[in-house]
């Protein structure tokens, strides 16, 4: 088959499981071409994201005559339809929900899928995939309505699931071939928006990691009590509550330390929050790192730690336990569905710094064998539920229906 793939911002650091997907497809002997609204403004640190920058078309880059032809081009009919679908969705995303947008953001929605659907209808393409409900599902959406190109997205969440009305999620739901959940939770959010109909389309695909990357775990390292953490610094990850538990932590594990790996618009708070409690010795903070380098840290460590308030599931997770890591992780969302406390991890109520000191507290005093053990395990979970070539067959499979 031949299919694109929509995404707003393509590549991402955070969106490696995308460029998996992607290649997974590819290996199975599909094409995939890559359409992204726009270049990350970040610099792209993975030379595999800078490979994949190179082979991805980029819709606003192409500038305003370029959209405003497609739309002229574009069966009168088909862009009426198109049009008023649109503004509906738009007048469904005002009152400053942040990403919904408004009519007018609509409208360049609705150009840019003109560009996307001219741009797939000249390569032959046999179907669309946008990855988030977000404005790509709203431009594949458009596009599908314009060309006759039938459509998918994977939603992730927690993004999608803040603001389901104003991002039109049921609409899409409705218009798509199928629509993807990464988790079960994540399924069930989406029905709690979508006609009884549609629930048979609503799909559970994971994200999926290369098996090959983790072929052979590193033995856990001596001494005790060593974390990290990988993501984004910000709000939603729940970095800040971590060096709260970590400060009470300490009290009774002196020896615990922390590696926070990632960037973001929280650095410097959480780096007076580490001076401010006197944990510089306890934290050390690496910036992004390319994959090597998170499995290098994750190599390091003894334990993942994942304090987040909100997520869909994450890929670290599953990296974490692919190399034979442990993992303490709040239990929200899709996280439980992969972590088993006492088998494969802890789990720790979202937003309880002291519950969570309690558990670094066990984690540091658990020895070495009986982490290898748990991280034995869930390697062994992982890799049952999470190969990106199964999932991705899976995917291709929901194509051709």
């Amino acid at each position: 088959m031949k299919i694109a793939y929509v995404v707003n911002t393509y590549p991402r650091p955070s969106h490696s499981f995308i460029r998996r997907e992607i290649r997974a497809l590819e290996a199975q002997g599909h094409q995939v071409i890559r359409l992204a609204m726009r270049a990350d403004t970040a610099p792209l640190v993975d030379a595999d994201d800078r490979t994949e920058a190179a082979a991805t078309h980029r819709v606003l880059d192409q500038g305003a005559v370029a959209l405003l032809g497609a739309c002229l081009a574009a069966p009168f009919a088909r862009m009426i339809r198109a049009a008023k679908l649109a503004v509906a969705c738009g007048r469904r995303g005002r009152g400053g929900v942040p990403g919904t947008g408004g009519v007018a953001r609509h409208l360049v929605y609705l150009a840019e899928a003109a560009y996307v659907a001219r741009h797939c209808q000249q390569r032959g393409v046999d179907h669309i995939h946008a990855h988030f409900g977000t404005n790509s599902a709203t431009v594949a959406m458009l596009a599908h309505v314009l060309s006759g190109i039938p459509y998918s997205f994977t939603v992730h969440g927690p993004e999608e699931f803040d603001a389901p009305r104003a991002l039109s999620l049921g609409e899409k739901m409705r218009h798509a071939a199928f629509t993807v959940a990464i988790s079960s939770f994540g399924r069930s959010q989406l029905m709690r928006w979508a006609d009884f109909a549609d629930w048979p389309r609503i799909q559970v695909v994971h994200c999926g990691i290369d098996p090959n990357r983790f072929a052979d775990p590193v033995p856990m390292p001596s001494g005790a009590g060593h974390m990290v953490a990988v993501g984004r610094l910000s709000e939603q990850k729940g970095q800040m509550l971590l060096i709260e538990a970590l400060a009470l932590a300490v009290q009774q594990a002196p020896d615990l330390r922390l590696t926070l790996v990632g960037d973001g618009e929280l650095r410097a708070p959480i780096e007076a929050a580490i001076a401010a409690r006197g944990l510089a010795r306890h934290v050390r903070l690496t910036g992004w790192l390319d994959e090597a380098g998170v499995r290098a840290e994750l190599a390091d460590a003894h334990v993942l730690v994942l304090p987040s308030f909100a997520e869909g599931l994450p890929m670290v997770v599953m990296e974490a336990m692919a190399a034979a890591r442990p993992v303490l992780a709040t239990s929200i969302a899709g996280v439980p569905e992969l972590v088993v406390p006492g088998e494969t991890g802890w789990l720790v109520p979202a937003g309880d710094a002291i519950t969570l000191a309690e558990a670094m507290v066990t984690l540091a005093r658990t020895p070495n064998d009986r982490l290898m053990t748990m991280g034995q395990a869930g390697r062994a979970r992982v890799l049952d539920r999470h190969d990106i070539a199964r999932e991705a067959a899976k995917l291709a499979s929901l194509i051709v229906r």
